[in-house]
């Protein structure tokens, strides 16, 4: 089946959203930070990416029934004083499709971007066709000035089947070594992804794409490994074990958001390992898109017990423990020193 028409809608979608969060990004206000109730940082920029990426989706693709699963709601905005955010969500989001061009006939109200965000609502599952999205994945690194993605993937009857990464801070250059940051003009990458047909990444700028490959190494003394830059996030004591368990010698490469997905699937490491805390509960949208960057460029991604991720249960991914990917030599050992570490850290609890 082909998705060429879903492809270029969503390069199109993430491409403006990304557009809009840089815009946001070079000249963040204080009163832009609003606090979620679970204490993620929420942003102008998250919101105006999604109502952005929810409009442009259902403009190019009109004939469709659209569903879209998404980490935003406009809950926080409908309160009275969030009028005067909401005002400046509606104008940047007009702001970027006056820019473009292509939706010239349409000026959005301020209720027409609610709508827009609350599309995200669907609780996806396993039949039909329903889009993913994480407007702002990596929000910390967002407001810190480092890494984060625009994530958006589809599911088809349960599967990804096509996938985009928009990285507006990610250099053009491999970040192996840990340097991820460059000089200016080299950053900006868009990752994209249909099933079957491979991963390419172009500049932002441009849409000259190239074919990526993950990394073919097998010896894990060579391999570098990616993990989250915070630590709530994910349990670094538990990768730093199985990196030693491994052989692995390069210290980890923190960074934000699935900007690492984007990374891995070009090669920049070998390794991502992904430990959340003990309660929490990973959500398809920060993993849908970037599984599907990796999968298509070779890689693999599975739970920490080997299982493959299932995107078919709803909003959330119940899963064994963790993440892991790899490429398909390391998988094994690596599987191995999982397991090991996991279970000496059970034992010494």
């Amino acid at each position: 089946m082909s998705y060429d028409k879903e492809l270029a809608a969503a390069k199109k979608a993430a491409s403006l959203a990304a557009r809009l969060c840089q815009k946001v990004q070079r000249a963040i206000l204080q009163s832009d930070v609003q606090s979620k109730s679970d204490k993620s940082p929420v942003t102008v920029a998250d919101y105006g990416s999604q109502a952005l990426v929810s409009y442009v989706l259902q403009r190019e693709l009109p004939s469709e029934l659209f569903s879209m699963v998404a980490e935003e709601d406009s809950e926080d905005l409908c309160k009275d004083s969030a009028q005067e955010t909401l005002e400046r969500i509606t104008k940047l989001v007009n702001d970027i499709l006056a820019s473009d061009g292509s939706y010239s006939d349409s000026t959005l109200s301020t209720d027409d971007v609610v709508k827009a965000i609350d599309c995200g609502k669907s609780e996806g599952g396993s039949q039909g066709r329903h889009w993913v999205l994480d407007p702002i994945d990596g929000t910390k690194g967002f407001l810190r000035g480092d890494q984060y993605a625009i994530a958006l993937a589809l599911l088809d009857e349960g599967k990804v089947v096509l996938g985009v990464l928009a990285c507006p801070n990610l250099p053009l250059t491999s970040i192996a070594g840990g340097s991820q940051h460059s000089l200016p003009g080299e950053v900006g990458c868009l990752f994209f992804s249909v099933v079957g047909g491979g991963t390419y990444m172009h500049s932002l700028d441009s849409s000259s794409a190239v074919k990526v490959q993950v990394s073919s190494i097998g010896n894990p003394e060579e391999a570098s490994f990616f993990e989250s830059y915070e630590a709530a996030h994910s349990m670094h004591d538990l990768s730093s074990s199985i990196a030693k368990k491994l052989g692995v010698k390069a210290p980890p490469v923190r960074i934000d958001s699935q900007a690492k997905y984007g990374a891995l699937s070009r090669g920049d490491g070998v390794i991502y390992l992904r430990f959340p805390h003990k309660g929490y509960r990973e959500k398809i949208w920060d993993h849908a898109a970037g599984y599907i960057v990796v999968a298509e460029a070779g890689g693999v991604v599975t739970d920490a017990a080997g299982n493959p991720l299932d995107f078919s249960k709803g909003r959330y991914l119940d899963l064994d423990t963790g993440i892991i990917v790899t490429n398909p030599k390391l998988m094994p050992s690596l599987l191995q020193a999982v397991r090991e570490s996991i279970e000496e850290k059970v034992s010494s609890l």
